[in-house]
């Protein structure tokens, strides 16, 4: 399985609502539930209205689709990381997943990962 390291630094933020999130910005993830409105977006581009937010994240993304009978994709990745005590924020979308590591966590997950038989582009 192959990994795309991305560039850009993420905040994981919670919102008061949409009305600020920047939709036209190329990585935007959004949920809502009942009790909030969160929000994972580049830093730069953290809406006013954000009411907790915890920036210094970077962002690995499953190469290719991934159909949504593969079991214990994510399972092996988190316990890999697990065991290294590196935690991970999950991100899953309808083709793929991203796997969220803190700033100071990522090249030493990467190695992880890479050790473990992963490759990056």
């Amino acid at each position: 399985m192959k990994f795309q390291k991305l560039k850009q630094n993420f905040s994981v933020c919670k919102v008061s609502s949409t009305a600020h999130v920047d939709f036209t910005q190329e990585f935007i993830f959004l949920s809502k539930t009942d009790d909030e409105i969160s929000l994972v977006c580049e830093t730069e581009h953290t809406p006013p209205n954000t009411t907790e937010c915890e920036a210094g994240w970077k962002a690995l993304k499953i190469s290719g689709i991934l159909d949504f009978g593969m079991i214990g994709v994510i399972a092996k990745i988190s316990n890999l990381l697990a065991e290294a005590k590196i935690s991970v924020f999950v991100i899953s979308t309808y083709n793929t997943d991203y796997i969220l590591l803190k700033s100071e966590n990522f090249d030493r997950g990467t190695q992880v990962l890479l050790q473990n038989g992963y490759e990056f582009f």
